[in-house]
């Protein structure tokens, strides 16, 4: 009996340090990309990801450090490498790499690269990286082709092809990928990058084997999974079983003026798992705002992810209890060759429906909707060279109950306010000025819970230059929830040095800046959630105090007045506001 005690004690010791050995080895490998990479875009936003995956396509371990929009997208892609690829021809040394959305990929920039890991002669595991690379061609600088209406129009698809055979670079692949960039210089450093931290995988997983053994090893990487999967269903049979229904509708495709599109879900929890089913939503889109099946895969795992225990590690048990229906044809599930380099927005919205449902199940965690990010290019030359980046900015979370939304964060889908890049290191690498970046009063959503607030920030190009722009929840705004009302609105406008300021589309390319000239990036505020005049007045006043809200936004959206230095609330006048605003209603769950 004590032996067995005994071999019970070793082995959770010995599955412990496994599992922070996988833990460490991918995140270490996310490190080294965004370290080595060439793009100012990755350095300074940390837009990458490792995994650790077996010869089942399951994933053993990801990295959490950087974005968590990509839980599903290099799980997808290796299936795609195994059939166009057979095991036993891989060699050791090999890597391989695709984007294509169609074959698991997300959209032309993000290329995934994958390294076979060998044990006893066969092929064991994969090592497995992606990133954001700088340019792939296209008919817009940085990959951000705002209106384009199929894939060729975002830049050169990669089927699953060798970047290097038994530990030699593919210098022909290598030199089709640099000639299809506007800064091959750039894109061939981040390719680099992306092997570099496979290497990294490859060479701890080497490690582990060495220690344990590959049996060993597989065995302890076996129970783990199981383990996760039993975490999960335990959390997941915690829903009140039922069929939850939500939904979200998204502005437009900047393609077909005056189309929205809905994304909706019945969400059905029973007996500890969940299943998703997106019948009802919208056609597939002219424009970019398609995603594919990895994408919208990740969208769904990260909202049911939202009702469950945060420290359950991000490997394949999670994936074990969901089940989906994706319709072909449809916005999350689109159709070849359909546009998809802007499906963060159909991802952001599937992610907004599935909160919207499980709401229902559990009403004490519902939530408004929040911003979304907004993204612009900008791109020229300087010294004959040319010049490209990708920026970003975000919107205000939704209020939540029991606490109201984070500034300018956005939804953390997208890896939250971490991953916005430095001013500094910008304005060094490109010739810009950054001459505003501040938060705006009043674009939170009113709420007895406040939306997080919008940003705005102003770029001013120093010569000529051009840019793209691409965003959502700017003509419909996050709406509130339970009474409480929808952000204030995102918005793009150009600053003529020597002209009118300009309002631009919330999709347009190739706006034309000359020195001087600034753009504007408003991004919008998060919902709130619950009637506004059920704020506590105090909690109104600590807003306009920290300039969050104006005295004027305070009277009008809350119903509370200030006394005339601004620091103390005027009682009797907000009781008599208060007086004439209809009573809150309370909400039921929609269960059905």
């Amino acid at each position: 009996m004590a032996r067995a005690d005994t071999t019970s004690f070793d082995d959770a010791i010995t599955a412990e340090v496994i599992r922070n050995g996988l833990a460490v080895a991918v995140e270490e490998a996310s490190v080294v990309v965004v370290r080595s990479a060439h793009s100012t875009f990755i350095q300074e936003g940390a837009d990458a990801c490792a995994a650790l995956l077996d010869v089942r396509a399951q994933l053993v371990a990801q990295s959490t450090a950087t974005s968590l929009m990509h839980a599903a997208s290099l799980r997808c892609s290796l299936p795609w490498l195994l059939e166009a690829v057979a095991l036993d021809t891989m060699e050791p040394g090999d890597v391989f790499g695709l984007n294509d959305p169609y074959r698991g990929g997300i959209h032309a920039n993000d290329i995934l690269v994958f390294r076979p890991i060998f044990a006893e002669r066969r092929v064991a595991f994969f090592a497995g990286t992606l990133v954001h690379v700088a340019d792939v061609g296209g008919v817009a600088a940085g990959g951000l082709a705002a209106l384009a209406t199929d894939t060729f129009s975002e830049g050169l698809a990669l089927p699953p092809v060798r970047l290097a055979r038994a530990g030699k670079p593919a210098d022909e692949v290598l030199r089709i990928i640099g000639a299809n960039s506007r800064v091959p210089d750039k894109v061939l450093g981040d390719v680099d990058a992306l092997v570099a931290g496979a290497h990294v995988i490859a060479r701890r997983v080497d490690e582990l084997m060495g220690r344990y053994g590959p049996a060993e090893l597989q065995r302890f990487i076996d129970a783990a999974l199981d383990q996760t999967e039993r975490r999960m269903r335990a959390e997941l049979a915690q829903l009140p079983a039922g069929t939850y229904h939500g939904g979200f509708t998204i502005d437009g495709d900047g393609v077909e003026a005056g189309r929205t599109f809905d994304v909706r879900v019945a969400v059905t929890c029973e007996a500890g798992g969940v299943h998703v089913d997106f019948a009802g939503t919208a056609a597939q889109s002219r424009g970019a705002i398609n995603a594919s099946i990895s994408q919208t895969l990740s969208g769904v795992l990260y909202g049911i992810r939202c009702f469950v225990d945060p420290s359950i590690p991000m490997d394949e048990g999670c994936w074990r209890p969901l089940t989906t229906s994706l319709p072909a044809g449809s916005l999350v599930n689109p159709h070849p060759p359909a546009a998809c380099g802007g499906r963060v927005v159909a991802v952001a919205a599937a992610v907004e429906a599935i909160l919207d449902a499980l709401a229902g199940a559990r009403p004490d965690r519902a939530s408004a909707a929040s911003g979304l990010i907004h993204v612009y290019t900008l791109a020229g030359s300087r010294g004959g060279a040319p010049w490209l980046n990708l920026f970003y900015e975000f919107g205000g979370l939704g209020a939540r109950v029991g606490a109201d939304g984070a500034d300018a964060t956005g939804c953390f889908f997208l890896g939250g306010r971490s991953v916005i890049p430095q001013i500094e290191p910008l304005e060094a690498a490109y010739p810009l000025v950054v001459r505003a970046a501040r938060l705006r009063p009043d674009s939170g959503g009113p709420g007895r819970w406040r939306g997080g607030l919008g940003v705005e920030t102003v770029v001013e190009s120093l010569g000529d230059a051009v840019s793209t722009v691409r965003g959502d929840r700017m003509t419909i705004p996050p709406p509130g929830r339970d009474g409480g009302a929808s952000g204030d609105a995102g918005q793009y406008l150009v600053e003529r040095r020597d002209a009118p300021t300009e309002a631009l589309a919330p999709k347009q390319a190739d706006v034309a800046l000359g020195a001087g000239d600034r753009l504007v990036v408003r991004t919008s505020g998060g919902g709130g959630l619950g009637p506004p005049h059920a704020r506590d007045p105090e909690l109104v006043l600590a807003d306009v105090v920290a300039g969050r809200v104006t005295p004027a936004g305070a009277a009008r959206d809350y119903a509370v007045a200030l006394e005339p230095d601004g620091r103390t609330v005027d009682v009797q006048v907000t009781d008599g506001l208060r007086r004439r605003r209809p009573t809150p209603r309370a909400t039921e769950p929609t269960a059905r």
